[in-house]
């Protein structure tokens, strides 16, 4: 074992205890802080390397073993204070996320779970080393070494990287992907056909119920009814219109996107006031919390249309695909857009977009610079763009100078702004224009943070004003903030509501009433509608 290799190694484990956004499972802290650990090892074993081909002097004797020495009790010293303070890091993040703090420090467990990582990481490391050997060195009879070793390291890569996509990570994301849409297939307890001719899914839909998936049953089934409208305002109302296509409802994109429209346009959607063309996650999934406040913002004059993409969630259809929803978002856009651009307009509907994570993704990028010029739309509310996003992290990086990375302020926020937990979107001297789009992100969400130049650059929203939400004890550190913000993935949405990537009712409603203007409603009518909501 390399003596500098097991020092960086130490190093970089320690580190890794530290916090992060969010606060993790042992099991999780385990997997990233042996990813740590073999990487650290990695970085000693280039310096190393890049020592001796510097052709720089190496220690002997004892100035040797007083290096060692030190550099031993300070790895150690480094570990011992990061072991100490690691469950009071992480309680810390979870007091913030509104989380019970964790008694149970589970350091055994730990470094046990990291060491075998680890050890694995490194074996399958060593295979690869003895494999560019392997062919090296039969190269070497014919060619010359500096060649042969190119060559060698780049047939290797070569090797690993086909045999991995094909054999390894296509055959677990097919499994995966097997395994979600067998469970799409299923019907919640209590979830039955509805009896409503206007809903999707009803006998006297062009949908059939079994092909919604049950994300799309629950989504057509769990909305509110007018009867809730009814309710709440105590007087009458309309009966929200939802429309949703699953994957199996037809073959192709274009199929579906042309379903949902014949539906749309079956339902009378184009006859109310507010028209949603939602893009969901990778599931299918819309969260209630942001489409059911809409529907209550316009008493129910609303129809939102969407459809399916994808089964796996949205941090796994990342991995894979994440043009599916771009793909999707596009078509269906293209379809409603198309017909909606017909009607006169003095009484067609507005007609917004909306996406949350991956549908956020998709969504942004269905509607183009000539349509807003020639017909534009009314806006937008996109919640949670992730770091694949090309569209807000451009608007991030043009951002007014001042305005933290985590709240943007666009040029004359007229047409776009930012919000997160505590509502933004009242900026002094700004005026709202015609067409209106609202951001919505919070500081401590990895799936807006995370970015793939993390390993060796600090972050903008590392600097200046912090979020609320995120820790001020978060550090960057080469390669391991790195490693730490993408094991924070996973976790994103595992959040108490109101963190992360797990957006509260309150946000979107702010974000519905800067972009549509919902009438009749004010101050003590909203904190009642957020305290229904928020109650859920």
């Amino acid at each position: 074992m390399s003596y500098p290799g097991l020092v960086c190694a130490t190093l970089f484990f320690a580190i890794s205890l530290s916090p992060s956004l969010l606060p993790r499972p042992y099991l999780l802290q385990g997997l990233l802080s042996g990813f740590a650990l073999a990487s650290g090892y990695g970085v000693g074993i280039i310096l190393t390397l890049i020592w001796h081909y510097a052709e720089l002097p190496n220690l002997r004797g004892k100035a040797k073993s007083a290096v060692q020495l030190v550099t031993a009790l300070v790895c150690i010293g480094m570990n011992v204070f990061a072991l100490v303070y690691a469950n009071s890091w992480q309680n810390d993040l979870r007091i913030l996320m509104g989380l019970t703090p964790d008694a149970s420090a589970n350091h055994i467990k730990i470094a046990l779970i990291a060491i075998a990582m680890a050890i694995t990481l490194l074996f399958f490391s060593r295979l690869f080393k003895y494999a560019y050997l392997f062919v090296s060195k039969r190269l070497n009879r014919i060619i010359p070494p500096r060649i042969s070793n190119v060559i060698s390291v780049a047939t290797v890569f070569a090797v690993l990287i086909l045999l991995a996509n094909d054999l390894v990570v296509q055959n677990i994301l097919n499994t995966m992907d097997d395994i979600y849409s067998v469970s799409d297939a299923k019907t919640d307890y209590g979830v039955a056909m509805p009896n409503d001719p206007l809903a999707s899914g009803s006998s006297a839909s062009l949908i059939d119920w079994d092909t919604l998936g049950r994300t799309g049953q629950n989504f057509i089934a769990n909305g509110p009814k007018q009867t809730d409208l009814i309710k709440f305002f105590n007087e009458e109302v309309s009966n929200p219109l939802r429309v949703y296509v699953g994957l199996r409802s037809a073959k192709t994109v274009i199929d579906r996107a042309k379903l949902a429209l014949a539906e749309l346009i079956r339902v009378g959607g184009f006859e109310r006031s507010i028209l949603i063309i939602a893009t969901p996650t990778g599931t299918g999934w819309h969260d209630p919390s942001a489409v059911d406040p809409l529907e209550y913002l316009h008493r129910g004059d609303t129809a939102i249309v969407t459809m399916q993409y994808s089964y796996l969630p949205s941090w796994l259809t990342l991995l894979v695909d994440p043009t599916r929803s771009e793909v999707s978002a596009n078509a269906l856009y293209d379809a409603i857009y198309g017909y909606w651009t017909m009607l006169p307009k003095n009484s067609r509907p507005d007609l917004y977009i909306y996406g949350l994570s991956l549908g956020s993704l998709g969504a942004e990028t269905s509607i183009n610079l000539p349509d807003l010029i020639r017909d534009p739309i009314q806006g937008g509310v996109l919640a949670g763009p992730p770091f694949p996003s090309s569209v807000a992290p451009q608007l991030t990086r043009d951002r007014k100078q001042g305005s933290p990375q985590w709240l943007p302020v666009i040029q004359d926020s007229s047409v776009i702004r930012f919000t997160a937990q505590n509502n933004a979107l009242n900026i002094t001297g700004a005026t709202w224009g015609p067409l209106r789009f609202v951001y919505i992100q919070y500081a401590s969400d990895p799936m807006v943070f995370f970015s793939m130049d993390l390993y060796r650059r600090e972050p903008d929203w590392l600097k200046g004003k912090r979020g609320h939400d995120v820790s001020p004890d978060l550090r960057w550190y080469p390669i391991v903030t790195f490693l730490q913000i993408l094991f924070d993935l996973p976790m994103a949405d595992r959040i108490p509501k109101g963190n992360a990537h797990n957006y509260s009712a309150s946000s979107y409603i702010d974000a519905w009433i800067a972009v549509t203007e919902p009438l009749g409603w004010d101050d003590s009518d909203l904190l009642r509608l957020k305290d229904e909501f928020e109650g859920r």
